[in-house]
């Protein structure tokens, strides 16, 4: 019985020590930092807005959560070590880049060429769904600069003298990816909440959509000149 105890109290102890590791972990530059980051327009910022803007809060959802999971690699790659691949080897950063380069140019042409008009159909609302969360995900996948970013981002909130520096990691990883869901719901919401507005007019329809399509084709020319 005494045995029992100890290794009772062990184990108590040693989660008691992980919890306060990970409130020091959690700290307020964290929260402001990764706030401040998630805010910053970005790809993933104009694809959820776009999606709200024409497809309704319903789908907007579904691009928040594609656009989340697409980070999601990222973060274990940064958590594993694995993103120092891409900072070592010029080709698997290149290859990435430009096939993310491609794909952004893709949605560009796509949104382009749809101009004047925006359908609202209900046919398979669920394999729709499906294409607006992959879209969302291969647009940040595809991005190897996400990878680099938070290998030099996670670390300078773990601790030097971490016993856990993983599992902290992993922490700090879900917390951003969480913040990440939650605002770009957020920019769904106010871009459906605007959407009458919009949609009421043919030329504003055609012009929100141009507007976009030369985002997607600015952010792709920026993506191409990025350097590892």
């Amino acid at each position: 019985m005494g045995e029992f105890l100890k290794i009772t109290e062990c184990v108590n102890g040693r989660a008691l020590r992980l919890f306060l590791r990970g409130r020091e972990t959690l700290s307020t530059e964290f929260l402001v930092t990764s706030l401040v980051v998630v805010l910053a327009p970005g790809t993933g910022v104009i694809y959820t807005v776009s999606t709200g803007l024409f497809l309704g809060w319903r789908a907007s959802i579904a691009a928040a959560i594609g656009c989340t999971s697409g980070i999601i690699p990222h973060l274990l790659a940064s958590s594993l070590g694995l993103a120092a691949i891409f900072h070592a080897s010029a080709l698997a950063f290149q290859t990435l880049k430009f096939v993310g380069v491609a794909y952004l140019l893709y949605l560009a042409w796509t949104m382009w060429r749809e101009t004047g008009s925006i359908k609202f159909e209900d046919s398979s609302k669920e394999k729709s769904a499906q294409q607006i969360i992959f879209r969302g995900f291969l647009i940040n996948i595809l991005n190897p600069k996400l990878s680099i970013f938070f290998l030099a981002f996670l670390p300078q909130f773990v601790p030097i003298d971490s016993t856990a520096p993983i599992l902290q990691m992993f922490m700090l990883s879900t917390v951003f990816m969480a913040m990440t869901l939650l605002i770009f719901i957020a920019y769904g919401a106010f871009a459906h909440a605007v959407r009458s507005c919009v949609t009421n007019s043919p030329g504003s329809v055609r012009w929100a959509q141009r507007t976009f399509a030369v985002i997607f084709a600015t952010l792709g020319g920026k993506l191409a000149m990025a350097e590892q």
